[in-house]
């Protein structure tokens, strides 16, 4: 037995050997990266990969490029400003936030479909052209809300040239504009909300103060005038109607 593994031994010393003095074949002779890149098996797994991360920042795409950042920041505000702390609960204005968006939204995923899924679905464009002919509604909506200044601001840090049509602009460039324009509009609305409301605690505020109730929270007595005021002149209607009106 230890005749034969010293034998196996040898055998493997000199198969080594041999192999060492053989010259070495030529790097494309062993490995071509560009045929192992337009192979179809490794394509379609790069594909599988990319399609699994984009599953993944659907909810992050989402707050990003349409409407729900205005809405939810929107609905917030006016929580904040009725003074109400979990009510709506927050789940309910993601809910209804998410739906407007939908609402909102809907022109957009119509002609992106029209123009991009169903041609690619059957198979009359491939599918870089499909993502392409898909970005274009989506930076039309996004280019009607955002401001010039801010676009500004992104190609002047950008170092690329003024674009000379809508079309020319990226889309790393147009999103963050489009999200500050969109920040700024939710702000403004906001702050519009906060004026009814803070009117009434200082109301509140000074009744108390005339009166000696030092002791009593002003916030806790004009909690139930803020909302019988924002009932009144139904605010939810009031603020949708706002909302939808305020994109072009």
């Amino acid at each position: 037995m230890k005749r034969t593994f010293s034998l196996l031994a040898v055998c493997w010393l000199l198969a080594s050997a041999a192999a060492a003095a053989r010259p070495a074949a030529p790097l494309t002779a062993s490995l071509d990266l560009n045929s192992l890149l337009a192979a179809p098996q490794f394509s379609t797994n790069v594909q599988l990969m990319l399609t699994l991360a984009l599953i993944s920042l659907v909810p992050f795409f989402l707050m990003s490029v349409t409407a729900f950042l205005r809405i939810i920041i929107v609905f917030s505000l006016l929580r904040t400003a009725i003074g109400t702390q979990q009510v709506p609960p927050g789940s309910v204005l993601v809910g209804l936030a998410l739906f407007m968006t939908v609402f909102v939204m809907s022109p957009v995923w119509q002609e992106v479909n029209t123009k991009a899924l169903t041609p690619y679905n059957q198979g009359k464009i491939s599918q870089a052209q499909a993502w392409e002919t898909g970005l274009k509604p989506l930076s039309q909506f996004m280019l009607r809300q955002t401001r010039e200044k801010d676009l500004a601001l992104f190609v002047q840090f950008a170092r690329i040239p003024a674009p000379k049509a809508p079309s020319d602009i990226p889309s790393y460039v147009l999103i963050p504009a489009f999200m500050i324009s969109e920040l700024k509009t939710a702000f403004q609305i906001g702050f519009l909300l906060f004026v009814p409301f803070i009117i009434i605690d200082l109301v509140v505020a000074n009744i108390l103060l005339s009166l000696g109730m030092f002791m009593l929270s002003p916030v806790m007595v004009s909690l139930p005038f803020k909302i019988l005021l924002f009932v009144l002149v139904d605010g939810w209607n009031l603020l949708t109607r706002g909302l939808l009106l305020s994109f072009r």
